[in-house]
């Protein structure tokens, strides 16, 4: 007997969804492995402040901290920018375009033309402020791509996975390329020259990423694929009160905004070198552990990405956060609990110990990649529900505000951590992987690495509990947007025969 062929969810939705070729989503994605390739050149910026401008190395992170707050707030303006400008040859290209060329110019004027000039610190901060508005001139038009691709809430969550696949292999790759390729060229120092000779060759290659995301973009990059559903035309521009109107009355963005920040906010406190240096090297003995556990996890973190694309495809953004978050808070518990029971110092010395240690820390890290698919996924759900709800398309608007969120709490993240191991001794010094294990660093660096993602997935459960944007929902909204953009139409058609 013939099988039936599979219904695709336009078929089986009753709505007919807007759909991209996998090539189209895997080439404009790589708008997120050029960023993550000037991510790359910014951790070295603490090394070009030092020597390429003098700046004293307390001062550098202080700079670093600040203008990452600026980063935050500027958002919110180049987002409303973005909204209100409307191109004959759309806007992601241009945007994405402009965006690389003011940040890599920064670069190239910071890194090659500018250091051992005689210039200081007041210049850095300038040209580094220049770099932070092409910087998010990029980003914002960079994760607009997805939502204008596709509202296929099969394909949808696909977009999040190649984001993350050039997320995990790109800065990988350039960073070993920084320190086995150019740093042994300049006897293993972090000189102006080596700085330079990356930079160059790291603008490059992110010009590549960039062309080919804007390939991946062309075909839906028109001015139709942004137009509002907003029948008043009078109120179909995009204005500041649309920005507190959408922080204010859309009830799934505050809920996708808390359990945001929840999840960043433990995520960024783990990942601090300082946690790392308690866990791995203080309690653990290997202070490489970590690195390693690192490299370890890309692949089953992509096939656990790759399954939560489908599972969130099939079962919706909603409940897919909801299940795979319950899991992540179950596997953390029980490694916080494994902790508590066993003496660290003697997991590695054990081969029962190592194996279920490490077994369970990758289950822990792959189920948190199907819930950062799941949000991918949510946010453009929240997208879509705001142009259903107040008739404009703002994906540039809740790109900009989450990104608000993202930058102040990535911000608070090292002070947060900082203060933490200073609770515990470490006020004039930081702490070193030779340091002796005790109860304090134990219990502190537990309550660190698996107590505040504990947390933050709690807080995101409790946010979920009034998320309405279900699978079924979804449905409904897509049906009602095409329903006002039909109506829309029509008015239009009616009013040219009228003038006609």
């Amino acid at each position: 007997m013939a099988r039936n062929p599979k219904q695709t969810a336009s078929e089986a939705d009753g709505v007919t969804y807007r759909r991209a070729k996998t090539w189209e989503i895997a080439l404009s994605q790589m708008n997120n492995g050029s960023a993550m390739i000037f991510y790359v050149l910014v951790g070295l910026m603490s090394y070009l402040q030092n020597a390429g401008y003098g700046i004293a190395v307390v001062a550098a992170g202080l700079i670093l901290t600040l203008t990452r707050v600026f980063d935050g707030l500027i958002d919110p303006l180049l987002g409303l920018l973005i909204e209100k400008v409307n191109l004959r040859f759309g806007k992601l290209r241009f945007f994405m375009l402009g965006g690389w060329a003011i940040r890599s110019l920064a670069i190239l004027l910071l890194f090659v033309w500018a250091p051992d000039s005689g210039f200081g610190a007041v210049f850095f901060i300038a040209i580094y402020v220049v770099y932070i508005i092409g910087s998010s001139m990029n980003d914002i038009a960079g994760q607009m791509t997805g939502p204008v691709l596709t509202n296929d809430p099969r394909q949808r969550p696909s977009v999040q996975v190649w984001a993350t696949v050039y997320a995990y292999f790109v800065p990988a790759i350039f960073s070993i390329l920084s320190t086995v390729v150019f740093l042994p060229r300049h006897g293993n120092q972090f000189t102006v020259e080596m700085l330079s000779e990356t930079a160059l060759t790291y603008v490059a290659c992110s010009l590549v990423f960039q062309v080919l995301a804007c390939v991946g973009v062309s075909r839906v990059d028109k001015p139709e694929n942004f137009a509002h559903v907003s029948v008043d035309r009078a109120k179909a521009d995009v204005s500041m009160r649309d920005m507190w109107n959408l922080l204010t009355k859309n009830g799934p963005f505050q809920r996708y905004l808390i359990s945001g920040a929840a999840d960043k906010l433990a995520q960024v406190v783990k990942s601090q070198a300082v946690i790392g240096t308690l866990m791995w090297g203080i309690l653990l003995g290997n202070m490489q552990l970590g690195s390693v556990l690192g490299l370890i996890a890309i692949l089953p973190g992509i096939v656990f990405a790759i399954f939560g694309s489908r599972y969130t495809g099939k079962h919706g953004s909603r409940a897919a956060t909801i299940t795979w978050t319950w899991l992540c808070l179950i596997l953390a518990v029980m490694l916080t609990v494994f902790c508590l029971v066993v003496d660290m110092g003697s997991i590695l010395g054990n081969l029962g110990l190592t194996i279920g240690f490490f077994l369970v820390y990758l289950l822990l890290n792959g189920t948190s990649m199907v819930v950062t698919v799941a949000q991918g996924a949510m946010r453009a759900d929240v997208i879509d529900y705001e142009l259903d709800r107040s008739g404009k398309f703002l994906p540039a608007t809740v790109t900009a505000t989450y990104n608000i969120v993202d930058q102040v709490i990535s911000s608070l993240g090292a002070a947060l951590a900082l203060g933490a191991v200073a609770l515990i001794g470490f006020t004039a010094v930081m702490p070193q992987p030779t340091d002796s294990p005790s109860t304090a660093i134990l219990l502190m660096s537990l309550a660190l690495f698996f107590g505040l993602p504990i947390l933050g997935w709690a807080i995101s459960l409790i946010a979920m509990r009034g998320y309405k944007l279900d699978r079924t929902e979804m449905i409904e909204v897509q049906k009602r947007v095409a329903e006002k953009k039909e109506a829309l139409q029509a008015a239009d058609i009616e009013t040219e025969g009228v003038l006609a």
